[in-house]
């Protein structure tokens, strides 16, 4: 089933121009549409299903800095920062809270793993310190465990994921954009290898400036259009419990890992595990995909379904006068693993015993899309003047959300990118000079 977002109503015909369409209402595109709002530019939101329907409202909710690529950080820094302040700008809480993040293991290789990347904090002056045994058990008193070691990134929090893309969308109506839900971006109208407008299902809005926010959706976009764009994507499973007794706000292990939302309940997940189904997209990607699948998927299944005929990386023409796959499947909503479900309620319930008289309210299943080396792409496509890609995050798209949105802003106005934008360049796919797979 989905899990309970804010709604957001949509408004009315579509424009028949914008300076900036922005196709997905995910965190990422609602919040490239807030801050090209705020600039003033006429801004159309365009989303095929509901804002926030699909990963950004079925992930973890961790905004953090701990445990970041060395290419990522700086992104993720400025991230935290636009979160700080977005509910004070906006009028509503979208549930950021810095409240520290505790990560605790029993795995001598891991806690290596983390003091190492100590030193990648230090350079970034990212705040963060080493737990001892004792301390690690401490801090989470309920549990009954003792561990070897751990992590406290003091500075990291936590945001809502039932709310803040709908906020940011809406936080884009207040300074003049338009959100346009059940409106499926078809494709783009295309003059000279320049974009000249987005042709969707209800009409067509004329623009020379495009950011394609389309999660696990963006590659057959581009596919269509002749762009090329490695992506793969693992599907996962998630659950949230009832309102349950207070504990820790946010807590990795690499059995389990746990975050308490706004109303006391808890998203209970598992960090790797997912399922890798076989697709025709994932066929033409797989030799690039490899060094990632063997380095970062350590309790991956492999399957196939009916991934392989329908949704984002199934094989697929259409023309833009009739119905579309983005229009066939309005959410993507995979069935949760019953499997999974069973083993994220033995692992949680043995971890922390007050939960297991809590039941569980809702769970999912989504799709995290990722790139080769697990670093997002935000930067203009090869081969497409006017389109801005911002899709593969990799898991780590809610955190670094506002970031993302700001920076893909920032390409489609020309206005000075908010990090050094080299390592989120779409060429880097395609040229052999991407480097290597992500630690984290």
């Amino acid at each position: 089933m989905s899990p309970t977002i804010k709604p957001v109503a949509s408004d009315g015909a579509l424009p028949a121009q914008a300076d900036v369409v922005v196709i997905g209402g995910g965190i990422v595109g609602a919040a490239a549409a807030y801050f090209l709002a705020k600039r003033g530019r006429s801004v159309a939101l365009v989303e095929k299903g509901v804002v926030g329907g699909e990963q950004s409202s079925r992930n973890w909710g961790w905004c953090r800095q701990q445990n970041r690529d060395a290419r990522e950080l700086p992104l993720a820094i400025r991230s935290m920062e636009l979160w700080d302040a977005l509910a004070a700008e906006i009028g509503e809480d979208l549930g950021f809270r810095r409240c520290g993040l505790v990560y605790t293991t029993n795995d001598a290789a891991q806690i290596a793993q983390w003091e190492r990347w100590r030193e990648t904090a230090t350079q970034f002056g990212v705040e963060t310190r080493m737990l001892t045994g004792p301390e690690a058990s401490a801090m989470t008193a309920g549990t009954g465990r003792n561990w070897l070691g751990g992590v406290h990134s003091v500075t990291d929090g936590k945001a809502e994921p039932a709310l803040a893309a709908p906020i940011l969308a809406l936080g884009a109506r207040q300074h003049g954009a338009t959100i346009h839900q059940g409106c499926a971006a078809r494709g783009l109208d295309v003059t000279n290898g320049t974009v000249t407008g987005v042709v969707t299902e209800t009409g067509t809005i004329r623009t020379q400036s495009v950011i394609l926010a389309g999660g696990a959706w963006a590659s057959g976009f581009c596919r269509h259009h002749g762009v090329v764009f490695p992506q793969a994507s693992i599907r996962a499973t998630s659950l949230r419990t009832e309102v349950a007794p207070a504990w820790l706000e946010a807590f990795y292990t690499p059995e389990i890992a746990l975050t308490r939302r706004l109303d006391g309940s808890y998203t209970i997940a598992i960090s790797g595990k997912g399922t890798l189904e076989l697709t025709p997209q994932g066929i033409r990607f797989a030799r690039q995909f490899m060094p990632m699948f063997v380095k970062r998927l350590k309790a991956v299944e492999f399957g196939i379904g009916s991934s392989f005929f329908n949704g984002p990386e199934a094989l697929g023409s259409w023309t833009l006068d009739k119905e579309t796959p983005f229009e066939r499947i309005r959410v993507l909503d995979p069935a949760p693993s019953q499997k999974a479900i069973a083993t994220l309620l033995e692992r949680a319930h043995a971890l922390v015993p007050a939960l297991r008289a809590v039941p569980v309210r809702e769970s999912w299943g989504s799709y995290i899309d990722s790139t080769p080396d697990a670093v997002p792409v935000i930067s203009p496509t090869v081969g497409l003047k006017g389109l801005v890609l911002a899709a593969g995050l990799s898991g780590h798209g809610f955190g670094l959300g506002p970031g993302a949105g700001h920076l893909a802003a920032d390409f489609a106005t020309g206005d000075t990118p908010i990090v050094d934008p080299r390592p989120f360049r779409h060429a880097r796919l395609l040229d052999g000079s991407q480097g290597e797979v992500g630690e984290f």
